[in-house]
């Protein structure tokens, strides 16, 4: 039996391999994305294809619970040497987009499996309709590149140079997606090596024991934490800015139920599957990764001891009703769910919130905006296809401090490229990679700044894709008084007579010269502004960081020119401030689509289209809308009102036996 202190003993065994896993992929791989950005991740599996270890150091965190089960069986007769693959969403639901190929490579002893290692690569493309492979627009699965349903991509040590042929034949840039995946295999080979020392440090029988304490252990520590939550029902939703091509908002519904050591999050009244890349295929899995990824976070938040393995998942049951955005059924496109998964962290976040107020912070800027460039080196007249930085945004305001300007929380994995390194390998010229000020929503604790770039291209018609794009007309939100945070946006040739907002585009053609800006949403704002004190509100001002009109008007705060606090002005500002209500802020805008997009209203919107066929529902709610806008019905009557309308005009629309 392993003890407190043996046990603690394989975790950093098991952690340290992780990491060796991360260095190995990290120093090999060939693309940016990869070896800057660092969208990858590395684990190690147990024999039931259960993750129970993880690196903290390097790479994405979204997969300390993934399980490879379903894929694993989906591949027969492993041998020594032998390496499987997949980056199918549909196959296995371990890959959750086309680009992310998913790798194994099983560990054997005395001819026993005792464990696998695995991953993922974020290719930088993998064919379909777009460079990249990634964009709103696209409405079916087979729009997204080639796929691969799990099967051997190396056979005892041997790749499959077929398999290869296919993948490269298929891709825009073949030889990145090589060159990474060889380097995946070699960070598999690396685990591999770790897991023989741990098995010839333990012992067989003690190893495969210890694995399976440490997923009980997390799992202990997650019920831990829940016992700690105050039991209640915790409802919240929140929105995408725009559900497709078409424009409308898409809602986010949880209602999060506590009771003792378990939690359901039941998500029963979220937008129906959607004609448009946003869909989340989580396969109907009540505990699959992606659905918690931001109950991680909470986790590690209350308890930063916490071990990241599958074990902290077994608390938690998701629900998710079938041809739903978290639970869309094929050929659903699913190429933008990190989209979505950015707002389903933020409805995590906010119903737990409401559970544990002293402890959380306001809301991240809920965007990781990742720009990839298509364009002619006229160098060298190659095609590059490329990722630039990341442009994520600020974290929320926490409890005790500041959000982190510029690297928002649940997306700070993403790493970014110094400028020199991206215009030696890209060739644009960046002109703008900062701050960008009055950004972060004002509060006690000022949520962090949003980041803004600004870059010019060279060659003609050069593409730009600028995937998960958010935050532009619903911001992210303060909590306690808090405010919530600024907008993102993105514009082409700013500040000349040829600029273009392009509000959610997420695709751009540039010509020579053109300058594109994009800048992310800030950190919501955390407490009573006007309870911040003078001091810190005139240093924000003297770094950039927040405006001398906003000091005045968001603070209360009035400065001399000099920047010197002005006392009796300032006190007599704060005096005429209004007592900030309720938990959240969300901002005007958000408070304007609610006056006619009601609970009530969205209530009997999803009523009637979850009574529809799969493959009408989001026709059906995207003719309702049509007939809300500009008009002032409300609630249930104005959606039945619509509704009716919509059955008049298209008679084969079926009629939901609801009342």
């Amino acid at each position: 039996m392993f003890d407190r202190a043996n046990l603690q003993v394989l975790a950093n065994h098991a952690r340290a391999a992780a990491e060796n896993m991360a260095h190995t992929l990290h120093r090999t791989a060939h693309s940016a994305f990869v070896k800057e950005t660092q969208d990858f991740t590395v684990m190690l599996i147990d024999r039931k294809g259960r993750t129970f270890g993880v690196p903290v150091e390097l790479g994405a965190t979204w997969y300390p619970g993934l399980t490879y089960t379903r894929a694993i069986d989906m591949v027969d007769d492993y041998r020594p040497g032998d390496v499987a693959f997949t980056n199918d969403p549909y196959s296995g639901y371990v890959a959750t987009h086309a680009p992310d190929t998913h790798l194994w490579k099983p560990v054997l002893v005395d001819g026993e499996i005792v464990a696998y290692t695995g991953g993922h690569i974020h290719n930088t493309d993998m064919g379909g309709a777009v460079a990249a492979s990634l964009s709103r627009a696209l409405t079916e699965i087979h729009q997204e590149g080639i796929r691969f349903p799990p099967m051997k991509l190396v056979n005892e040590g041997v790749f499959d140079e077929q398999i290869l042929r296919i993948m490269t034949t298929n891709v825009r840039k073949p030889d990145l997606n090589v060159g990474d995946i060889k380097a995946l295999v070699g960070a598999l080979n690396t685990g591999e090596r770790k897991i023989l020392q741990m098995v010839k440090k333990f012992g067989k029988e003690a190893f495969l024991e210890g694995v399976d304490a440490l997923l009980d252990h997390a799992e202990a520590q997650a019920r831990a934490v829940l016992s700690e939550i105050p039991d209640g029902t915790y409802d919240f939703a929140d929105y995408a800015d725009e559900d497709s091509t078409e424009a409308n908002p898409c809602r986010l519904k949880l209602s999060l139920t506590v009771r003792g050591e378990e939690a359901v999050l039941d998500f029963t009244g979220s937008d129906p599957q959607l004609a448009s890349s946003l869909n989340v295929p989580s396969g109907g899995d009540p505990r699959h990764t992606i659905l918690l990824v931001g109950v991680y976070y909470v986790l590690y938040t209350l308890n930063p001891q916490i071990l990241l393995n599958t074990g902290l998942t077994r608390p938690f049951t998701c629900i998710t009703p079938e041809g739903t955005v978290l639970n869309p059924v094929y050929p659903a496109a699913v190429g933008m769910r990190s989209l979505t998964c950015a707002r389903l962290r933020s409805v995590i976040f906010g119903a737990f919130s409401q559970a544990v107020p002293a402890r959380l912070p306001a809301a991240p800027a809920g965007n990781n905006c990742i720009v990839n460039v298509m364009t002619t080196d006229e160098r060298t007249n190659r095609t590059v296809i490329a990722a630039v930085n990341p442009v994520v945004g600020g974290g929320g305001g926490m409890p005790h401090r500041d959000g982190t300007n510029g690297s928002g929380a649940d997306a700070a994995y993403l790493k970014n490229t110094p400028i020199e390194i991206t215009e030696t390998e890209t060739p644009v010229e960046f002109l703008r990679y900062g701050l960008a000020r009055d950004s972060g929503g004002a509060g006690r604790w000022r949520g962090g700044l949003a980041t803004e770039m600004a870059f010019r291209v060279f060659a003609p018609d050069s593409r730009i894709t600028a995937r998960n794009r958010d935050r532009s007309f619903f911001r992210p939100w303060g909590v306690l008084g808090g405010h919530a945070a600024g907008l993102s946006d993105m514009v082409v040739n700013p500040g000349t007579e040829g600029e273009r907002r392009l509000g959610n585009i997420d695709t751009a053609v540039l010509q020579p010269g053109d300058v594109l800006m994009i800048r992310s949403a800030g950190g919501g704002g955390r407490g009573n502004p006007a309870e911040r004190e003078a001091w810190r509100v005139a240093e924000d001002v003297a770094r950039g960081y927040v405006s001398k009109e906003a000091a005045a008007a968001e603070y209360g705060v009035v400065l001399s020119d000099a920047g010197a606090v002005d006392e009796s002005a300032t006190e007599a500002a704060r005096a005429a401030m209004p007592t900030p209500e309720g938990h959240f802020h969300f901002g005007p805008e958000r408070t304007g689509y609610e006056a006619q997009w009601t609970p009530e209203a969205y209530d009997r919107l999803t009523a009637l289209l979850s009574a529809l066929p799969i493959h009408w529902r989001f026709f059906a709610k995207t003719e309702i809308f049509r007939r809300m806008k500009g008009t002032e019905r409300t609630g249930r009557a104005g959606v039945d009102t619509a509704f009716a309308e919509v059955c008049a005009r298209f008679p084969e629309l079926p009629r939901p036996a609801i009342a």
